[in-house]
């Protein structure tokens, strides 16, 4: 075994379990480098014989596991870290079964895996959850919609037959859709223009579950949906009023152009309670040209609309209206020949970040209509240069009526997956794509410094590791996590504790705003380094406790000292000074008996268990060699005194 490989057995590891933070990991203990001699001394073998010996603990166990942990030794680590829980359940850690689990995974047990995960959170084991973390990424729109990588998926409630024009009705979506009818035009004997021959539309409301998925469609309640098509909603933000698109047909009249055809109207409407009435139609209405699909401005000041009403540049505009108070508008505006083209324009939707999303087959796209987007000015009354999407945005057929709420979730029509012409129309539900960034600089604990050269590491729920860097002068480092995924991040430099950060993304990213960016600082403690020739330290003896004003060997003593016997056996040439330390209270002179009786002791038991006296000696020191303040008058919690309580096992030259 080559000496950096010997140097990685003697790491051993001190827990220190956060509930906010998931687990600070234990301490690395290495010999100063002058000190190599010592490091033929193997801590795993050591440990691993005394559980031969039958002296077991958790700590031991943990000991161990924690030396095949942290040299990705996965299978070696889990027979450890399980039999804490086994055999010392009252004293297993959260991160005893976490590891486990992990553990367990890697080697494709996954139900015993499952078992102990659960176990960790029951126990309160925690993550930072990236669905319920601060989102400190830039809005959607520092960087525009158009340049974002979108998700898509066909939403459930679609029908056989037409379905597109979403439009957001508080949390629910409303939408058209020929599903409840069975009539055609045929049967009607009329002439519709710009709707092809199929079931008449309605129009349907649909409810999303806790994934944003779309539920229980169920017809709009009162007189909207007439004998003939309604479509293209958009509502009030008190939800009380809704403008609708509907052929040319009210109170029972049906109405023609000249050449017999009839056209489309927006509509307006009130609810009354659940029920939608009281239909009037607006004033720029005419029998003569359509005017359909409307789309609010976020101040509901003014209502945008289609048209191939006289002003028209081609086929059909965007135009819209000022809303100058109840049933009173101005005359209607063209957009203009930037939007507006000699072929279609159509589909208007004004989101609330003031971008203006329409259909057209007159821009240059990817074929039949595609979207677009351009950026209003503040006023509304001009607007930025026109972009596009892509795939999987625009497709080579037609793409339209989309609506977005920007930074969570949209939805478009598109007869892309059919070759039925509008037949084929189906809604589908738009979200960005998971985009999760992980930051952060690694610094010192209690002073804030940067530690530049520190190596992070991401791993992932199956304990592969993704991706390793050595953060540079800044000290920061910068990692890019999928969606439904638990991460772990590790982070170590030579002369600190190692450190752990548990990470869950979110399972469905329809339902957090994307993307995320999450500042996470890995806080480093340093380590408190071994003096090179404490074998104690070494082997990170815990303290070896004694009864009050008692200096026999206590049973829970028996395990620690197995291991100074087990070096002493497996390394006959070593040689040991064995003292003893306390703390300050009480009578000097005690204590310093007190001390001598105890070290006679460790040194007698050692004795009896076969040591040669020629390997061994012994002094108590009492309170003379205490390693803080706490001296005699000085107030100092137990923990403090506790680290003068000591006995040390020197290693002789």
């Amino acid at each position: 075994m080559n000496i950096t490989t010997y140097k990685y057995t003697l790491y051993l590891f001190t827990i220190l379990f956060s509930l906010n933070t998931f687990g600070q990991i234990g301490k690395v203990e290495k010999a100063n480098e002058k000190y190599d001699k010592y490091d033929y001394i193997d801590a795993r073998k050591i440990y691993l014989k005394v559980v031969d010996n039958g002296y077991r603990s958790a700590e031991i166990y943990r000991k161990l596991g924690d030396t095949y942990y942290f040299n990705s030794d996965y299978s070696g680590a889990a027979k450890w870290y399980y039999q804490i829980t086994k055999e010392f359940p009252e004293e297993a850690e959260t991160t005893d079964y976490f590891r486990a689990a992990k553990c367990f995974k890697t080697m494709g047990e996954l139900e015993e895996s499952k078992r102990l995960m659960d176990i960790y959170k029951v126990k309160g084991g925690t993550a930072i959850n990236v669905s319920t973390y601060e989102n400190i990424a830039d809005t959607l729109f520092k960087k525009r919609v158009q340049d974002k990588v979108f998700e898509i998926e066909r939403i459930a409630v679609n029908t056989n037959y037409s379905d597109f024009g979403p439009a957001f009705y508080g949390e629910n979506l409303v939408f058209s859709s020929s599903s409840g009818s069975m009539g055609t035009f045929e049967s009607k004997s009329v002439d519709l223009s710009g709707w092809d021959n199929q079931p008449f539309l309605d129009l349907y409301q649909a409810t999303p579950d806790k994934d944003l998925n779309l539920v229980n469609a169920k017809a709009l309640k009162g007189s909207v949906n007439s004998p003939y098509h309604e479509s293209t909603a958009v509502f009030t933000k008190d939800g009380n009023t809704m403008y609708f698109t509907r052929n040319n047909y009210l109170d029972g009249k049906k109405r023609r152009d000249k050449d017999h055809v009839i056209r489309l109207k927006i509509f307006k409407a009130t609810k009354t309670g659940d029920t939608w009435g009281n239909i009037i139609e607006l004033p720029f209405n005419d029998d003569s040209y359509s005017v359909g699909h409307p789309a609010l401005n976020p101040n509901e000041d003014k209502l945008y609309f289609a048209s191939d009403m006289p002003g028209t540049y081609g086929m059909s505009d965007i135009w819209y209206v000022k809303i100058l108070g109840d049933d009173i508008y101005s005359n209607p505006v063209n957009m203009g020949d930037v939007i507006n083209t000699p072929a279609r324009e159509t589909f208007p939707f004004v989101s609330d970040d003031k971008n203006l999303y329409f259909s057209s087959d007159g821009h240059t796209g990817m074929g039949g209509l595609d979207i677009f987007a351009a950026k209003l000015t503040e006023d509304e009354d001009g607007h930025g240069e026109i972009s596009t999407f892509s795939a999987p945005i625009n497709s080579s057929k037609d793409d339209f009526s989309f609506i977005i709420k920007e930074g969570r979730i949209g939805y478009l029509a598109s007869n892309r997956d059919g070759d039925e012409g509008s037949k084929s129309d189906d809604i589908y539900q738009i979200w960005e794509h998971c985009e999760i960034v992980i930051q952060g600089p690694v610094t010192e604990e209690k002073t804030g410094n940067l530690i530049p050269g520190a190596e992070v590491t991401l791993i992932d729920s199956n304990n592969e590791e993704i991706e390793t860097l050595v953060v540079g002068d800044d000290a920061i480092f910068t990692f890019t996590l999928n969606c439904n995924e638990q991460y772990l991040i590790r982070a170590k430099k030579e002369g600190y504790d190692p450190k752990e950060q548990v990470i869950e993304t979110p399972k469905n990213p329809k339902t957090i705003e994307m993307p995320i960016t999450l500042n996470i600082p890995m806080n480093l403690k340093p380590t408190d380094p071994c003096p090179p020739n404490d074998l104690g330290c070494r082997l990170t003896l815990q303290p070896i406790y004694f009864d009050y004003d008692k200096s026999n060997i206590r049973p829970d003593a028996e395990i620690e000292l197995a291991k100074i016997l087990t070096a002493l056996n497996e390394y006959p040439t070593l040689k040991i000074h064995i003292e003893s330390h306390t703390d300050s209270r009480g009578r000097d002179a005690y204590n310093l008996k007190l001390s001598q009786r105890r070290a006679q002791s460790t040194l007698q038991w050692l004795y009896n268990k076969g040591v040669g006296k020629e390997r061994l000696s012994a002094k108590g020191y009492g309170e003379t060699r205490l390693i803080n303040s706490c001296s005699n008058g000085v107030e100092c919690t137990e923990d403090e005194h506790q680290l003068n309580r000591r006995s040390m096992f020197i290693i002789l030259d």
